[in-house]
């Protein structure tokens, strides 16, 4: 169980690259306040060649250069990580970050959020040399499916996901129970934290694993768009009614794979093939 501070190790050939995502926002705050630390470490410190040499070229041939085992192992080491096969995965975690890796969710974010410490090895150029992933990293992740040029935009991904889950980070702790990827009505139901009779708010549901619903703001109308009626009208089971369908809407829209695996009940499950039934007529 993570203690009242979380702690992040970055290892990477860029450590000035971070003065900047993490000086402004929530995770500024965080860090300020003490919930959370950030360190980068640059892995040219551990080498040791007048060059600072931390790649070379792949065995076998091929384009690109391959970040090197020696400097990132000696710099994961120096932060007193335990070896692979000792460490307790309740407490630390190390983390390859490349574009090989499974996708980062957010049931992956609430997992890390559970942890002391995370240490995150940045990739860079062609690769990294595999034995760091078999002999060193716990897991291999990737933000996307998509190729970076280094996984310090990854890193920074995150952190940040992370850090926002941690108590007291966010004004509002429901800002993160009630939002895309969120926990289901069941789920919160159980949750004694959680607000509202049996713990759902009167004018929303769980998100479930899927897409959030859209939200409106003052004016009432802009450039001739009006906000939908349901929501001004006061009526907290109609406005959670409307807001269901319209995540599973979005969701169906943007993200259909999401469907697959959701919390869904029955009436939800109705409201989806109506969607689709419209979409095959349409």
């Amino acid at each position: 169980m993570r203690s009242s501070l979380m702690r992040f190790e970055i290892a990477t050939i860029f450590p000035a690259f971070f003065a900047g995502p993490f000086d402004h926002g929530i995770l500024s705050r965080a860090i300020a306040n003490g919930a959370v630390e950030v360190r980068a470490h640059d892995l040219r410190s551990f080498t040791h060649d007048r060059h600072r040499t931390v790649d070379d070229r792949p065995f076998g041939g091929g384009e690109g250069m391959v970040l090197k085992p020696r400097p990132i192992f000696e710099c994961v080491e120096s932060l007193g990580i335990a070896p692979k096969e000792q460490r307790d995965p309740a407490c630390e975690r190390v983390i390859l970050l490349s574009a090989q890796g499974r996708p980062f969710t957010q049931t992956i974010a609430h997992r890390l959020a559970e942890l002391e410490r995370v240490v995150l090895i940045c990739g860079r150029y062609e690769g990294v040399d595999e034995r760091v992933n078999d002999l060193l990293a716990d897991e291999e992740l990737s933000i996307g499916d998509y190729v970076l040029s280094g996984g310090e935009l990854a890193a920074a991904v995150v952190i940040d996901a992370v850090t926002r889950l941690l108590p007291g980070v966010l004004g509002h702790e429901d800002s993160a129970r009630y939002e895309s990827f969120g926990l289901s009505d069941v789920d919160l139901a159980a949750d004694p934290a959680a607000p509202g009779v049996d713990g759902v708010p009167r004018s929303t549901h769980g998100a479930g694993g899927i897409l959030d619903y859209p939200h409106y703001t003052r004016p009432a109308e802009f450039r001739g768009a009006a906000v939908p009626e349901v929501l001004a009208g006061g009526d907290h089971l109609a406005i959670r009614r409307w807001r269901r369908q319209q995540a599973l809407a979005k969701t169906l829209r943007n993200r259909p794979d999401l469907l697959q695996n959701a919390v869904l009940s029955n009436e939800d499950l109705v409201y989806v093939e109506s969607l689709k039934a419209q979409r095959f007529q349409a």
